[in-house]
């Protein structure tokens, strides 16, 4: 079976495309994504996140939740906004910002291709973000939230996609910066990109771990979009911590320096290569360059920036060891910049912030390759896919 496979898609009108499309679930709190979506009903925020539309202390997994999001979702499909594509096909998907592009292929993903070995993972998953995720697909009768792969690159399926692309799409739609267009594959052109997409032998999640997971629950396939490796772009994801365990700034500095050549910076200390780390601390950046590395054993998880900075500091100095379930550290994706990782820490929310740099797409194959799992939030893709655009329906 084809790791990328037509579908009969759920998509809106064209004229509907623009309102409808919204940034991922999991991007923004309820609180932004109420928000965003006052004034806008045909949102498709409103589905991946019904809490919205009920009233505020609603707890996020109550039945009332799931309901919502299905209620929408039928009320979408009724007035016309979302309908069903005719036939199954592929289609090309193309996301721009700040002279970035990347355009690839969307599709429907084999469940069973996770568990073979022919779509890697790179990330362990929350149970509790899987459940809801999947109570929200089941609800809704379709898998609405695309997980993002990538792939080595391959010239032919490259020219098969550009081929695609070179008429108008066939919708439009803007979110944060970002032009998200999406062209449906037929004729010529379409068998061409099905026959280059059939050959692929190996895909990886970038972005979707959870909603690759949650699908699989509930159905055979999940709805992928998939960029050639060359394309793709990774942002650093920063880690701010909310105490320093009982010591002062000028002692966990002192602490840092037994590992670290640390000297103060007077701008954002953006690490320049690996084995830098920038910190924020009382008001203050510091640049931090590791003195000797952690043995990694071959282990290519272990080599990672994340990895070693919960190996040397977290763990033995703040006593954070476990990072998907510890309270005291949150992760603030490179999208929102040094300056609001440095913002994390001025409103008093937390005591100090790591700027890493970005893990290299080379370095999550080698980590999924080897059957390995990266820090959590080790990864953040930019540019985000859009909500909306394009859903794959449970029966196919």
């Amino acid at each position: 079976m084809s790791l990328i496979a037509p579908f009969r898609a759920i998509l809106p009108t064209p004229r509907h495309a623009r309102a409808v499309a919204a940034p991922p679930y999991d991007v923004l709190s309820t609180a932004e994504a109420r928000a965003r979506a006052a004034g806008n009903p045909l949102s498709f925020l409103h589905v991946s996140r019904p809490e919205i539309d009920l009233p505020e202390g609603v707890a996020g997994d109550d039945p009332a939740v799931y309901a919502k999001a299905a209620e929408t979702m039928a009320r979408l499909l009724a007035d016309g906004t979302l309908g069903r594509a005719e036939r199954a096909g592929l289609y090309v998907y193309r996301a721009e910002i700040d002279g970035h592009r990347q355009t690839g292929i969307a599709g429907a993903a084999p469940v069973a291709a996770l568990g073979d070995g022919r779509i890697r993972r790179h990330e362990l998953t929350r149970p509790a973000k899987v459940a809801d995720r999947a109570r929200q697909i089941e609800a809704v009768g379709a898998h609405t939230g695309p997980v993002m792969l990538s792939w080595r690159d391959d010239p032919k399926l490259a020219d098969a996609v550009a081929a695609v692309a070179a008429g108008p799409p066939a919708l439009e739609a803007g979110i944060d910066g970002v032009a998200h267009s999406v062209w449906a594959a037929g004729g010529a052109a379409g068998a061409a990109l099905r026959d280059a997409a059939g050959r692929l032998e190996t895909l990886y999640i970038a972005d979707g771990h959870h909603r690759s997971e949650a699908a699989s629950r509930v159905g055979a396939s999940f709805l992928a979009i998939g960029f050639p490796a060359s394309e793709m772009r990774i942002l650093d994801y920063n880690r701010a911590v909310r105490d320093l365990a009982g010591r002062s700034p000028e002692e966990f500095l002192a602490a840092l320096r037994e590992v670290f050549a640390v000297a103060p910076s007077d701008r954002p200390a953006r690490p320049e290569g690996p084995r830098r780390f920038g910190l924020y601390l009382a008001g203050r950046w510091y640049s931090l360059a590791l003195q000797a590395a952690p043995a990694a054993d071959g282990d290519p998880a272990a080599a990672l920036d994340a990895e070693i900075l919960t190996r040397t500091v977290l763990a033995p100095l703040l006593g954070i060891a476990d990072l998907r379930s510890d309270p005291r550290i949150d992760f603030v994706g490179g999208g929102r910049g040094l300056d609001g990782l440095a913002a994390r820490v001025d409103s008093g929310e937390m005591a100090a912030a790591f700027a890493l740099h970005p893990v290299t797409l080379e370095a999550l194959f080698a980590v999924a390759d080897a059957g390995r799992a990266m820090p959590p939030k080790s990864t953040w893709f930019e540019p985000k896919l859009a909500d909306g655009l394009l859903s794959l329906p449970l029966e196919g």
